[in-house]
């Protein structure tokens, strides 16, 4: 393992929130978000109730993971010995279902993620056991 993987979070349980059918759905390969059953909408983060009413008629549904690019930035980790690290592509996606979420962008030059891309859900491994969200750009 490398030096810039060892570093990596790995998710932890959260007592007040639950978030063990994400993180269960991503080693499936699966994006799965909640969703308000008394105003069909979906939120994320995660919250122990919705959101739009304060009700805790939630359930877990799985959605594309296609969306577009709200906001972007590059991530570059100054220091000594870090030369061979790769500037960070780092988005907030608006995905089709109404709902924001955060990513890296793989496999792209990060000078040329922007504003307005379409991007399509890909998986940033971590381990054997863990992998995030993450995203492709779609088209170019």
């Amino acid at each position: 393992m490398s030096e810039q993987e060892a570093q990596r979070p790995v998710p932890k349980a959260n007592a007040f929130v639950p978030t063990d059918a994400f993180w269960q759905a991503t080693q499936q390969g699966e994006l799965m978000l909640q969703y308000c059953l008394d105003t069909g909408q979906f939120q994320h983060y995660p919250r122990p109730v919705s959101m739009y009413t304060g009700s805790r008629n939630l359930e877990w549904r799985q959605v594309s993971g296609k969306g577009t690019i709200y906001a972007c930035t590059v991530v570059r980790v100054p220091g000594p010995g870090l030369e061979g690290r790769v500037p960070l592509s780092v988005v907030t996606v608006e995905l089709e279902e109404g709902v924001r979420i955060l990513g890296n962008v793989l496999d792209h030059d990060p000078e040329t993620v922007a504003i307005g891309q379409k991007v399509e859900l890909a998986w940033d491994r971590i381990d054997d056991e863990v992998q995030y969200p993450a995203f492709n750009i779609v088209g170019g």
